[in-house]
């Protein structure tokens, strides 16, 4: 706000900013926003019509309270050119005082006839409107005037409260000439404001001192207790004693917040009521509430209680009839003295919680009524105007949102939902309308920057659908003078009491708020801060409700998007580390699935919505048209458990590759997660958890036989889907799961039928918090049991069928129909240990490829079974097979009985041998070595237009 004497020049700033250039570094911001805000408003600096008022009242409580404080200033700044106003809440100037009386008769009649307005609307920049729309304590210098006329002076203004209910209810300002300036003034200004508000305070607390009077005299009139009230004036309160209240009248302090708590709203309703209250122990009370009028006029309202041992006073028609049998005892006589003196005792002035509660019990009526044959017993619960009930009320009401608040925002790490809660909690009990405008990045999980310009408008809720503001996920543009702005340069919340339907209104982000059928007239604009960094901007608007927002409204509003703001910037970190969790899931998952003829595959990924886990799926083709299928699923969530994903799909293509049965491939994944675990896990110095486990099913699929081999570790077995439809879960060995070590696996082989449909799944589609796992198999099953379906039907089927709405776990899942490769398409033929056959096999080979019509690449094959045979005579052992595969690739496969692999090497310019693997690999694409349970195959495949 600037500090008193500090050098400030903005005459050339203002003469750039009246021109249209940027002045932003040369002004303080209030005094930026301000004149932009003029701008808007049309006002003309060298403009000298103010409006006048002659309908304020000169005597109003402000002025009352205010009286005593401004000719203490007078008599304190006497003979300087000092002048201080008061004006109310609109900016009307309601009293002027001058430290040398002659100088009002210098001055023009704006600066010293009280009942012009310098609302800002009005008047430009200046102290009064600018307090007012600033709503603390501020100092105008010079040209920091808008108005012309103004710019020889200087002034610091702060606004006065309501202490009550936090409403401003008028600015209390200093004028000076700039060259008077006196760095004390700020905290004088201060203090005289509090004189003031004190004041207003007492006038309160007196109001409410006369209501308990005529309250307690008019008891006494009736002959509530047969006597009369104090001779000396005061209120004679007495707190009982249990063994002076046979009626149980001494309440436990719960019971007394309850009933005063009620009180207060049946005060604030203005209307004689009665209502029943339910207490501890069984104990119940009907609160009673009646006009109560004092000596001097006040009006306002007095609670009482009917206490009874455990049945409502309306069971007791005695106590009841007396409660309520002389409505007029309860006001006092026009003539009745006023108080003479403040009640002495509990009765101490009211806070801003509210009415005056009356003393638990007493004499003169003031406590319960004794030996009444019925049970029942009466005490005074509260006693106040409806105005200030309607405050207290208010208070709490605040109190119990804050509480929802603490309950109901940040229940789901969603950017979006968290704003949308935020919006929910404030509507309707804090405004009408609520948006909510994040930029892009933020709601991508980055990093937030500066939000000023063009957002996102992500929530718009209220109390009625046809709001007149723009629809979620529009972009906003933040222009500079609006609210929403200026909350985010300053980081404060900025409240606008009312709203003009012209100025910033109409070139903010929402023109359409201002007109039509549901026009706003107050605003709340708060920025959303989390951690240095700007989120968005919140609005609070109020439509429907008449009452402006005040002070405490604007409190209220900064709690809750302080809290909105944190869980959304943790809401946006964890979508940050879940889009780069995600990203890098998929990026290791499969994109595209290889060719194959064995099975048709379809397949389907669907993330957790609470983070990222470490599920995968593979295709793996092996060699003689075998497929390989597996499914995994790392424990944990997050990029840890996505990264081990992706070391554990690798290793397992790597260990495909070497052909390895499905329970020996387990076993080395088995001791490659012992290995990661040990080298990861177990440092205190960098608090790594190491690797916690893995689950995994790995099946091998054999169309040329239709066999089926599977192993699992601590994973659910798969669904088989045969022909007909029905559906059977294999029973297989339950291997332990990854990562324990040192425990075996086993394979179990099964034979399918042609057309049968083969599932495999991670747990995260059959295990939920909310349903049973053996319901979810059961689903599974019926989602599945339809003849004919394809695999991509299949797997709409399940998801849409079994998949939870909101899963917690990732859920892969594979669906893969088999085929069985014709016999026709087959040849195989045993060969004895005998060289000599080897020409034998190559001519029934050639004569077969020559029945299929492949004989382009007879010679490549002859070539190729020429030495593989050969090897397997002269270094395998018996029994010898040959077998042809006419696939996508025809494929020559020679198994012996021995054991020892062959090796490729580079054979010298001298040796004999070793140029037969060397021959084979020149004419294949591929060749390799398998092992079976009796020796070994080794395998080439060739092109089939292989010349």
């Amino acid at each position: 706000m600037g500090v008193a004497g500090e050098p400030i020049s903005p005459v050339r700033s203002r003469e750039r900013f009246l021109l249209g250039e940027p002045v932003e570094a040369g002004v303080r911001s209030p005094i930026l926003h301000s004149w932009e805000r003029c701008r808007l408003l049309g006002l003309s600096p060298d403009q000298t019509e103010l409006p006048y008022r002659d309908d304020f009242d000169p005597d109003s409580r402000l002025v009352r309270a205010a009286g005593p404080v401004l000719d203490r200033l007078a008599a304190r700044f006497a003979g300087s050119r000092m002048n201080v106003s008061l004006a109310d809440a609109g900016g009307t100037v309601l009293q002027r005082r001058f430290g040398e009386p002659e100088l009002a008769r210098s001055l023009p009649p704006i600066q010293t006839v009280p009942g012009f307005v310098f609302a800002e609307r009005f008047a430009g920049t200046n102290g009064i409107g600018l307090a007012l729309a600033e709503r603390r304590l501020v100092q105008v210098y010079g040209a920091e005037h808008f108005a012309e006329r103004s710019q020889s002076n200087a002034c610091c203004a702060v606004p006065v409260r309501n202490q009550l209910n936090g409403l401003v209810e008028g600015v209390l300002c200093f004028g000076y000439p700039r060259g008077d300036e006196d760095p004390a003034l700020t905290a004088l200004i201060r203090l005289a404001a509090g004189s003031i508000e004190r004041r207003l305070m007492e006038q309160t607390s007196q109001r409410e001192r006369a209501l308990l009077r005529s309250y307690l005299d008019a008891r006494a009139r009736a002959g509530a207790d047969g006597r009369p009230a104090g001779a000396d004036g005061a209120l004679p309160y007495a707190v009982p004693h249990p063994a002076s209240d046979p009626s149980g009248a001494l309440l436990d302090p719960r019971d007394e917040s309850v009933l005063k708590d009620r009180a207060a709203e049946l005060i604030s309703s203005t209307q004689r009521a009665a209502v029943e209250v339910t207490l501890l122990h069984g104990r119940r009370a009907t609160l009673l509430s009646r006009p109560v009028t004092s000596g001097t006029g006040i009006e306002g309202i007095a609670v009482e209680a009917v206490l009874t041992d455990g049945e409502p006073a309306a069971r007791h028609p005695a106590a009841l009839s007396a409660a309520v049998a002389a409505p007029a005892a309860a006001t006092a006589s026009p003539h009745a003295p006023p108080a003479t003196a403040p009640p002495a005792g509990p009765q101490a002035p009211p806070g801003p919680s509210g009415p005056s509660a009356a003393p638990a019990a007493g004499r003169n009526g003031a406590g319960p009524d004794r030996d009444r044959p019925d049970g029942a017993s009466r005490r005074l619960v509260l006693v106040g105007e409806p105005e200030v009930g309607r405050y207290a009320l208010a208070a709490r009401r605040r109190l119990e949102l804050l509480a929802e608040a603490s309950a109901r925002i940040g229940t789901t790490l969603d950017v979006h939902r968290t704003a949308r809660e935020l919006a929910e909690v404030a509507v309707p009990g804090l405004a009408d309308y609520v948006t909510v405008d994040v930029p892009e990045a933020v709601l991508r999980g980055e990093e937030p920057t500066d939000a000023a310009g063009t957002v996102r408008r992500t929530v718009v809720h209220g109390i009625r659908d046809d709001h007149p503001f723009r629809p979620e996920g529009s972009p906003v543009e933040l222009r500079p003078g609006t609210p929403h702005l200026r909350c985010l340069a300053d980081g404060k919340a900025v409240v606008e009491p009312y709203l003009a339907a012209g100025g910033w209104l109409a070139r903010g982000p929402d023109p359409a708020a201002a007109l039509g059928g549901h026009p706003v007239h107050s605003l709340i604009a708060v920025p959303l801060r989390a951690r240095g960094g700007n989120l968005g901007v919140a609005a609070f608007y109020r439509s429907e409700d008449p009452a402006p927002f005040a002070d405490d409204d604007a409190w209220l509003a900064r709690e809750l998007c302080a809290r909105a703001a944190l869980c959304m910037d943790n809401a946006r970190q964890y979508t940050r580390e879940h889009t780069l969790a995600l990203a890098l899931q998929r990026s290791l998952l499969p994109h595209r699935l290889p060719e194959q003829g064995a099975v048709e595959v379809a397949h389907r990924y669907l993330p957790a919505e609470s983070g990222v886990g470490g599920d995968w799926f593979d295709v793996i083709p092996l060699s003689g048209t075998r497929v390989a299928l597996l499914v995994g699923d790392v424990v944990g969530h997050g990029l840890h458990a996505a990264a081990t994903m992706g070391r554990l799909r690798t290793a397992a293509r790597n260990f495909a590759e070497l052909e390895l049965a499905p329970d020996e491939l387990l076993t080395h994944l088995d001791n490659l997660l012992v290995r990661l675990d040990r080298e990861e896990g177990g440092d205190s110095d960098t608090g790594s958890t190491g690797i916690v486990g893995a689950t995994c099913l790995y099946v091998i699929y054999d169309p040329t036989t239709r066999e089926c081999a599977m192993a699992r570790a601590g994973h659910l077995p798969p669904a088989v889907v045969r022909p007909d439809g029905s559906v059977d879960f294999p029973e297989l060995p339950a291997g332990p799961p990854l990562g324990l070590g040192g425990l075996p696996f086993e394979t179990a082989a099964i034979d399918l039928p042609e057309g049968s449909t083969l599932v495999l799944y991670t747990d995260g589609l059959v295990e939920d918090r909310h349903r049973d796992i053996d319901a979810a198999l059961e689903d599974l099953r019926r989602a599945l049991a339809h003849p004919g379906r394809t695999p991509e039907d299949t797997c709409r089927s399940v998801i849409d069928a079994v998949a939870p709405d909101h899963p917690d776990d990732d859920i892969a899942l594979l669906a893969a129909r088999i085929h069985t490769l014709p016999a026709e398409r087959i040849a195989a033929w045993d060969v004895p240990a005998d060289p000599a056959r080897v020409g034998e096999i190559r001519a029934v080979a050639t004569r077969t490829l020559a029945e299929w019509g492949l004989e382009e690449p007879a010679f490549a094959v002859e070539l190729l079974l020429s030495e593989l045979v050969t090897n397997a005579v002269r270094y395998g052992g018996e029994p010898i097979q040959v077998r042809l595969i006419r696939d996508r690739t025809l494929i020559c496969e020679v198994s012996d009985g021995g054991s020892t692999a062959p090796h490729l090497r580079r054979a010298a310019a001298t040796d004999e041998g070793g140029r037969g693997l060397f021959l084979v690999a020149q004419l294949s694409q591929a060749w390799g070595t398998r092992y079976t349970p009796r020796g070994k195959v080794i395998w080439a495949e060739c092109a089939l237009d292989a010349a």
